[in-house]
């Protein structure tokens, strides 16, 4: 492999204007991040007067201090949650991500109970469930501090009711894989909550503060008529020592997070994988910040972004003058053993049989692979219908559908159509998907929906001999671009948790770095799955 020879100047006007401007959105990613934390501190005196740890307190606690952590869905329910954007609180009232607990990797999720008591909504009943498709996938313990209100009947939905069912079927299915299912009670964990606990291998309560059942007293007094007291009918002690699902009782949430920390000290886990000694880029990540053009309609050389990725600068270029637009290559990440696929272009029929020619031949050996979203789909055309567009990409799209090896996304800058598909978008599952602040994701720009449909309009009034309504036309065409231009933002798409997270670009090898990791020890970690989970007699 050769180091990669650079054309990017970065004192050029055109690299500091680009610089200015991803900073600028990761500046905006910045303050959103910190209105959710800001909104936890507010309620910092009220735990204190309870002795109570905020939520982002209980995880620092319980995170391996100068260990790495990986926040996931930072941005979940922004725009969703609450329409007004200079309002909405993103997070999904919940704090999520993979971290190291005594030397473990698991996935780390705290209930924000700090934000409107930690009732549960949409986007944090998705980010919960995400979060544990995750923990699945990549065989990592899962970790779940507790403190809710429970649902927000005000704001009930009977289709969330029936999705939200899912949080439970997934610790079921968590435990059964043989990953442990560790639950910390901090507070109340009500009604559906109480499966929360329930359905954990251990438990974890906090004496004074904790409690489960499932029907509170008001509700029971309402249902039944009974009345109960806290305590007495979901209380810490009760469960301890009278209905069993407490394995443990803490003083405090800082013993709590200790004993949780004990137990996952005591597993018989394997700890991370080792890796190569690794250079790092010649080229600096840092300049990532300006490598990338902000609009997508400017050509740029996406080489340029992995060779400021990978190990000293150097990587392996597939087929270079094959289907060229389509950029397929190989290198290494801190030692790890990287694919990558990505677009300099629209994908064309070579570029289409190419890259699956690619996926296969990393499926022979093992090696994960990184999509670098940025493209503007399939190319079209007459040529390229006579060509095969449709049965290449079919091949693409067959290949990256059925590779089983960790399959990592990135929106580095366009991702339109059909091409979003052919490089793996969501909907194709691959372990993780991250974007960066510049990102824009639709099925076609806004200029060209509007104007797709203002050729069909006009062509509708020609067969019916009409005459044009231009003005109405106008009207149509800009309410079109802007539908569009709202939701191809990446902070629109990731609030509606169709990523994992916006991060900076400059942090983006030490993210790949990361999940790349994740996918190497679960592959070395060996299971002892078992018919059910761990049931509680």
């Amino acid at each position: 492999m050769q180091p990669f020879a650079s054309r990017i100047h970065p004192a050029s006007e055109a690299f500091q204007q680009q610089r200015s401007g991803m900073l600028a959105l990761v500046e905006e990613l910045r303050a959103l991040e910190r209105r959710a934390a800001e909104a936890s501190a507010r309620a910092a005196p009220s735990f204190a007067k309870r002795g109570a740890l905020l939520p982002r307190e209980r995880v620092a606690r319980l995170l391996d201090p100068g260990r790495p952590f990986l926040p996931l869905c930072n941005l979940a329910g922004y725009g969703m949650d609450d329409p007004d954007p200079a309002r909405c609180v993103p997070g999904g009232s919940q704090i999520a991500g993979i971290g190291f607990v005594s030397g473990v990797r698991c996935m780390v999720v705290a209930t924000d109970s700090a934000i409107d008591a930690g009732a549960l909504t949409e986007a944090g009943n998705q980010k919960l469930m995400r979060c544990q498709d995750i923990a699945l996938e990549n065989r990592l313990p899962f970790v779940h501090l507790v403190e809710s209100a429970g649902a927000n009947l005000r704001k009930y939905r009977v289709d969330k009711f029936i999705r939200g069912g899912g949080m439970f079927y997934r610790l079921a299915r968590l435990s059964a894989a043989g990953l442990p299912v560790l639950t910390v009670v901090h507070g109340a964990s009500t009604a559906g909550g109480a499966y929360m606990p329930g359905l954990s291998d251990l438990v974890v309560m906090v004496r004074g503060r904790a409690k489960a059942f499932l029907a509170g007293p008001p509700l029971l007094k309402a249902a039944t008529g009974e009345i109960a007291t806290d305590e007495a009918l979901g209380g810490t002690d009760m469960h301890a020592s009278t209905s069993g699902l407490a394995e443990y009782v803490a003083e405090d949430d800082a013993h709590a997070i200790a004993i949780a920390r004990d137990i996952l000290a005591a597993l018989p886990w394997d700890r991370p994988v080792a890796v190569a000694d690794a250079l790092p880029p010649r080229l600096p990540p840092e300049e990532l910040a300006g490598a990338m053009v902000l609009e997508h309609k400017k050509p740029v050389d996406m080489r340029e972004l992995i060779a400021r990725l990978v190990d000293d600068s150097r990587w392996l270029d597939f087929k270079p003058d094959y289907g060229a637009a389509t950029v397929c290559g190989q290198g290494r990440i801190e030692g790890q053993p990287v694919a990558f696929v990505t677009n300099n272009g629209p994908i064309d029929p070579q570029g289409a049989t190419k890259a699956a020619q690619f996926i296969q031949w990393c499926e022979q050996t093992g090696t994960p692979i990184v999509f670098l979203q940025n493209t503007t789909g399939f190319i079209v055309g007459r040529a390229s219908e006579e060509a095969g567009m449709i049965k290449h990409g079919a091949k693409l799209i067959q290949a990256l559908s059925n590779a089983s090896v960790p399959r990592i996304t990135l929106h580095c800058g366009a991702s339109f159509g059909a091409g979003n598909y052919g490089m793996c978008g969501r909907a194709f599952e691959p372990r993780f998907v991250f974007s960066w602040p510049n990102a824009r994701t639709a099925v076609m720009g806004g200029e060209q929906a509007a104007t797709t449909m203002d050729i069909v309009a006009r062509q509708q009034a020609e067969r019916q001999g009409k005459p044009v309504d231009e003005a109405r036309l106008a009207a149509q065409k800009e309410e079109i671009v802007a539908n569009f231009e709202r939701q191809a933002s990446a902070f629109y798409t990731s609030g509606h948790l169709l990523d994992d997270g916006v991060i900076d670009p400059r942090d983006t090898r030490a993210v790949l770095a990361f999940v790349l990791a994740t996918a190497r020890e679960a592959e070395a970690r060996r299971l002892r799955p078992v018919q059910f989970g761990v049931q509680r007699f």
